[in-house]
């Protein structure tokens, strides 16, 4: 029930998705909330065995208390990679602190506040994802962005799911009595751990767009003096070369707000952030790829590239080619010119 949300093997899955989601987010609020989630959720884990599989009943009353703080955890977690600060977040206590205070005087009030929590955290988060697509996540790494997003959606579908079953399951019990409620609660989780498991090996079509091969609105000069501002700042200091570069940290650089940037480069140049930060890596890469000797792969890590399939993916996307046929392209029209200079 609402009492005990994700239980062991359903949570297991979820906490390594959201894992490997936020790997590489550097954001300190986020990386402290993330972190106190997955050690609260250890901490059911071992209260749920202890308390289901050797009946320790002294701590049933701390359940509710545990499950309330989940939800609050999650969403502070990802409105932390927001640009913007959050303004008094302690207030987030106050649900399992209510929670808390209904098992000591009003016992009959744990499951309803445990299923406001839920779903008024599930509709929270939910709403944040879609106040400004990526921009949210300004605070993660550029090739963390789309998938720190798709774990907040669904962090925030699976609290809606948990929450509308057990409110169903609630329902259905006081109509036909608890016989099917262990058959439901196996179902219940079976469909999260297939949503969780969907989720993760399924592609993100929404990243996978071409690129705009014009700015589909007509830059304003103001787009263009930003853009001047944002060119400047990547150079600056070799910023570009940053592996862990995010939206938030270009735009602290450029001195503007992240939304702004974000807007000022998609109408300019027709390329979200990554793609025109890619831009430039792959510009740095063709030169040490023509004038040096430098293995491919030393040339991905030094321009800013992490893994080899994100730097052949972009570097096909800029030139239509992999790394080692521009090489040899470009070496060979740098010969022949040679020779023709010489005649």
């Amino acid at each position: 029930m609402l009492s005990v949300p994700l239980p062991f093997l359903a949570g297991l899955v979820f906490a390594l998705t959201l894992y490997r989601s936020l790997r590489g987010v550097e954001a300190p609020g986020s990386r402290r909330y993330f972190f106190a989630f997955l050690i609260l959720y250890a901490l059911q884990g071992v209260i749920v065995g202890l308390h289901f599989g050797y009946g320790v009943k002294a701590l049933a009353p701390v359940q509710p208390i545990t499950a309330a703080i989940m939800p609050p955890l999650a969403f502070l977690a990802f409105r932390a990679l927001m640009d913007e600060p959050l303004e008094k977040p302690w207030l987030h206590i106050l649900p399992p602190l209510a929670v808390a205070a209904s098992i000591g005087f009003l016992r009959h009030l744990v499951d309803p506040l445990l299923l406001v929590i839920f779903f008024g955290y599930g509709i929270a988060l939910w709403r944040l994802t879609l106040l400004g697509g990526a921009d949210v996540m300004a605070e993660a790494s550029l090739p963390r962005m789309r998938p720190a997003l798709r774990a907040a959606r669904l962090t925030a579908g699976l609290m809606l799911f948990f929450a509308l079953s057990d409110a169903s399951l609630a329902v259905y019990t006081s109509i036909h009595g608890a016989g099917d409620v262990p058959l439901a609660v196996t179902i219940m989780n079976l469909a999260a751990i297939a949503a969780v498991i969907v989720y993760y090996f399924s592609p993100d079509f929404s990243s996978a767009k071409p690129a705009a091969a014009s700015p589909s609105i007509e830059p304003t000069e103001e787009d263009r003096a930003a853009l001047s501002h944002i060119e400047v700042a990547l150079e600056e200091g070799e910023l570009y070369r940053s592996e862990d570069l995010s939206l938030a940290k270009l735009a602290r650089r450029a001195r503007l707000p992240a939304r702004e940037v974000s807007a000022a480069i998609n109408r300019a140049t027709g390329l979200n952030v990554s793609q025109f930060v890619n831009n430039r890596r792959i510009a740095e890469a063709c030169r040490l790829l023509r004038e040096t000797e430098l293995t491919v792969i030393q040339i991905m890590l030094d321009v800013g590239f992490s893994t080899k399939s994100n730097f052949n993916r972009e570097f096909r996307r800029v030139t239509g080619m992999s790394p080692k046929q521009w090489r040899v392209e470009a070496r060979a029209a740098q010969d022949g010119g040679a020779r023709k200079t010489r005649a």
